[in-house]
């Protein structure tokens, strides 16, 4: 299901992957994030995403309530504490989201893949 927006001049609809990829750039500029995350069903290695991949590692589910859900894969720096960076993460994504699409966010999601030493 596709956001939509109506406004006085018609109506606006919004594809999934535009949300996941605007959250997932919105994610990359918060302190403490070193990228999205991808995880391979078949041998579990996660990979990290950079660039315009990172849609890959939201996903964004759209309710009968025009709600969106947003589930986050994310690489953290090694040192940050993870629960800060994590509420970080979710007041910066809901606020840059709501900001750009006119949609509510009901539902962050914030799933932690890996840690890794930024270089």
């Amino acid at each position: 299901m596709k956001g939509s927006l109506t406004t006085e001049n018609g109506k606006v609809l919004i594809e999934n992957e535009v949300i996941a990829q605007y959250a997932g750039l919105s994610a990359t500029s918060c302190f403490g994030i070193v990228g999205m995350a991808t995880v391979s069903m078949k041998d579990g290695l996660v990979k990290l995403l950079k660039g315009d991949s990172v849609s890959k590692g939201v996903a964004v589910t759209v309710g009968e309530d025009n709600m969106l859900t947003i589930d986050m894969h994310i690489i953290v720096a090694y040192g940050v504490c993870i629960s800060t960076v994590a509420d970080n993460l979710m007041h910066t994504v809901r606020y840059k989201v709501e900001e750009f699409t006119g949609m509510k966010v009901d539902t962050i999601h914030v799933f932690v893949e890996g840690v890794r030493i930024i270089d």
